[in-house]
């Protein structure tokens, strides 16, 4: 399988140096960049072929892997219009629906929407996909590879739900760390220092999602289990509650969904 990146920005190079580490060869990627700073950094690291513009060679491969900016997409994709010959086009760009890039691309319907998030980056990632009807098994298979090298994915058999992917997890890193600041913070109130605070308020997040992903419990009953009657750990959720954290929290994922759609819609337009 040859891959060309149209874009080599945080997320290219994350995806780059993931399908390396699984065996990819340099000789089957290829980016197409217009930073020269970026062509020389993936230049060197990857061993890969880089240029500054879509040629011939760039559109030698099986997948196309968009990777700007969605503000950028419509003005990157133009050299691309009428030039694809059936090569599967992998978006990770958020917020932009394949209805849009499939009429940038002259109807072009070998499309593939992706939703890493952040931790993608350390190949940690949790990543939504939504392939177009018109894809076949043999496409949403090397979907899968690709996104598989930042980490774990989830198939959307509805692209509507793809604004409610990025609210969840495409933008929960920030809520992670929104929390673990706030954590942070509590710890420094009760006396500890900023570094024992930070030290603290992490390990506690990474030991606790470890445990959730490894255990076959809900969340919920490894919860019940920290929480004993009458204890500390039942009188913060008690505050908690009484605060509306976890409505808190719902409304502000259907905030994330909503803004979502808006700018699907403002940056699809005409």
């Amino acid at each position: 399988m040859k891959i060309t990146f149209l874009g080599g920005g945080n997320m290219a190079t994350a995806l780059i140096g993931g399908l390396r580490k699984q065996g990819f060869s340099a000789a089957a990627i290829q980016v197409v960049e217009p930073l020269a700073e970026n062509r020389e950094r993936l230049s060197d690291t990857f061993h890969i072929r880089c240029c500054e513009a879509v040629d011939a060679a760039a559109l030698n491969c099986e997948v196309l892997v968009l990777a700007v900016k969605p503000q950028q997409m419509r003005d990157a994709v133009k050299p691309l219009a009428g030039q694809l010959t059936g090569q599967l086009v992998l978006s990770v760009a958020a917020g932009l629906r394949l209805v849009d890039i499939s009429r940038w691309l002259d109807g072009h319907r070998q499309l593939v929407r992706t939703m890493p998030n952040m931790a993608a980056l350390i190949g940690e990632g949790i990543t939504g996909i939504y392939a177009d009807p018109s894809v076949g098994r043999e496409g949403r298979d090397m979907a899968e590879k690709i996104m598989h090298a930042v980490g774990s994915s989830l198939w959307i058999e509805d692209e509507a739900q793809m604004d409610a992917v990025t609210a969840v997890s495409g933008s929960g890193p920030a809520y992670v760390f929104y929390f673990i600041e706030a954590l942070q913070q509590a710890a420094q109130a009760q006396g500890f220092s900023g570094a024992q605070a930070r030290m603290l308020a992490v390990e506690t997040f990474v030991g606790a999602a470890r445990l959730a992903a490894q255990s076959s419990d809900p969340v919920s009953v490894l919860r019940q289990r920290v929480t004993s009657k009458g204890g500390t750990t039942e009188a913060a959720l008690l505050s908690f509650e009484k605060d509306g954290v976890a409505a808190a929290i719902l409304r502000g994922v259907q905030a994330a969904d909503a803004r979502g759609r808006e700018l699907g819609d403002l940056m699809g337009k005409d």
